[in-house]
């Protein structure tokens, strides 16, 4: 017979019932733990994925109160509200036993028991035991994707031959289980591409969750990836998962991995590897099912040779690498994504005449886009919010004036070449042009706050 796997933890002070249940109980299930004292429950439940606890209600010579089962009961639901607690008492204390699952027990069996009653009690306790972690994982993703589902997510536009080139990719790969690297600047929809593979991959039909690693401090990064465990740290006011179990079945895309501290690239390679996570606090290894995406703007393989990121670890996220052109080297997709953008805010702000005049239409072809397809959308909202009659004009856009090679030539006017020097002086010239402003910076960056405090932690700025 094949054992269901499930661990079973009984708690008696009497030896003879503590054998006889486990001989019964070890054909059925994959692992029995058996106590004589209910003084290590604290230890077990943090260290072993406990499904079911038998629990007696008596442990001092003499008394037959039930006073210590529910004084446990009580200390086992405070730790975890969601634990199957089934009851083992004799005859005489049945009523007290009915007003313990009142209280939160699943219910009670009584001694001596019948071997087909006790199986019956396990079993039904352990479906609901599985319901519960499922309703846990749910509400915890819910909420972790409440505010994406809200957004309105763009989609993969582009005619020109290097999007076609994409694409074709994208049709080997979404059906496998391969890791897969997505390159590219800021706003070139990397988010996007991610989701169009999750969407036609086998993981489908499970949660999209998205990670921006940029934005997670590191005093952070285990206790959202990995989960954690009520009392782990001062607000772990709950048992969490983290992003790894939330994605189960799914697709879990961990965005902006070049932002990855040294000193954490190593953990997250040790869960990539084992596909297997321990939540901070616990010592209980869970076992994940999820397709991994990763992005980043970052030269990575440069970064590999500077020292700044883990070889091993880039060899783990990219069996397959995706790179996103910039828009300015694709000018033939400015038209598709311009006309896909206009038709979304004339419905989304009830101006369905609304069209762009062909002096607007040729700023919008003559821009170079720096922000890419991000900067699109945010330029063609504001025009048709600002447009007073029947067609957007090129006032209503309020692009830049600078000429369309003026990002080129700011680059080239700076004495070197290096990567993190350009960066930095970049973000100079956005907190000098917002005055400190950190939001307008770090939206003209075409970065998150979070994102832009970490580079100026980096920088000393």
């Amino acid at each position: 017979m094949n054992q269901t796997k499930a661990t079973i933890l009984i708690i008696d002070d009497d030896e003879d019932v503590l054998l006889s249940a486990k001989l019964l109980l070890k054909k059925q299930y994959e692992k029995v733990i058996t106590r004589n004292s209910p003084k290590e429950i604290n230890q077990l439940i943090s260290t072993q994925k406990i499904d079911i606890i038998v629990l007696d209600m008596n442990y001092r010579i003499g008394f037959n109160d039930g006073k210590e089962g529910i004084y446990w009961l009580k200390h086992i639901l405070s730790i975890n509200p969601k634990m199957v607690v089934i009851l083992m008492t004799a005859y005489g204390e049945v009523e007290l036993a009915v007003d313990c699952i009142k209280n939160g027990a699943f219910d009670f069996i009584l001694k001596p028991w019948s071997n087909e009653k006790f199986i019956a009690t396990i079993h039904a306790g352990l479906e609901l035991s599985k319901s519960n972690h499922k309703i846990s994982i749910l509400e915890q993703t819910n909420k972790s994707l409440q505010k994406s589902s809200e957004q309105k997510f763009g989609t993969i536009i582009g005619k020109s031959s290097s999007m076609l080139s994409v694409m074709k990719t994208i049709d080997k790969v979404s059906s496998t289980e391969a890791s897969i690297l997505i390159l590219g600047e800021n706003g070139t929809g990397k988010q996007h591409l991610a989701r169009e593979i999750h969407k036609r991959s086998e993981f489908s039909n499970g949660p999209f969750v998205h990670v921006d690693l940029g934005a997670l401090s590191e005093s952070l990064f285990e206790s959202e990836l990995f989960g954690h465990k009520k009392g782990a740290f001062t607000d772990a006011y709950e048992d969490k998962p983290g992003r790894f179990e939330m994605a189960e079945n799914g697709t879990l895309f961990l965005d902006e991995i070049g932002n990855l501290p040294y000193n954490l690239q190593s953990k997250l390679l040790t869960v990539l590897q084992d596909r297997k996570v321990t939540r901070l606090g616990e010592s209980i290894e869970r076992f994940f099912n999820a397709r991994l995406l990763f992005a980043t703007n970052a030269p990575l393989n440069q970064w590999v040779i500077d020292g700044k990121f883990r070889q091993d670890l880039l060899f783990r996220i990219n069996t397959v690498e995706i790179t996103i052109p910039p828009l300015r080297n694709r000018k033939e997709d400015i038209k598709e994504f311009v006309m896909y953008y206009l038709h979304l805010f004339r419905d989304k702000y009830h101006k369905s005449h609304l069209q762009i005049n062909k002096e607007a239409f040729a700023v919008l072809e003559n821009h170079n886009w720096p922000g890419n397809v991000r900067e699109i959308q945010h330029t063609i909202e504001r025009g048709v919010i600002m447009a007073d009659d029947h067609e957007i004009t090129p006032n209503d856009f309020n692009l830049s004036k600078l000429p369309t090679s003026s990002l080129k030539n700011t680059v080239e006017n700076y004495d070197t070449l290096n990567i993190q020097e350009v960066e930095k002086l970049l973000i100079e010239k956005a907190l000098k042009k917002y005055e400190g402003n950190i939001s307008k910076a770090s939206k003209d960056l075409g970065l998150t706050r979070a994102a832009l405090y970490r580079r100026l932690e980096k920088f000393n700025l």
